[in-house]
């Protein structure tokens, strides 16, 4: 299976997990002062950062795919 395959199914796992930390961080960086993200913006930012997030999960799991074959 290739890396861009299983990036692809993975993906929405990687978003929606991007998009969770990302509102949780924002929650917590409240304490300090910063604005809290709504979840439509967690969401959004969860699109964009689980692009490399789940690329390098991907690899990584490819990895162990590789290295089990062995």
């Amino acid at each position: 299976m290739s890396i861009l395959r299983l990036a692809l199914m993975l993906y929405p796992f990687g978003a929606g997990a991007m998009a969770v930390n990302l509102f949780f961080a924002s929650l917590i960086g409240s304490w300090v002062g910063w604005p809290v993200l709504t979840p439509v913006q967690s969401v959004l930012g969860g699109l964009v950062l689980g692009v490399p997030a789940t690329w390098a999960f991907a690899r990584h799991i490819r990895r162990l795919m590789a290295q089990a074959e062995t």
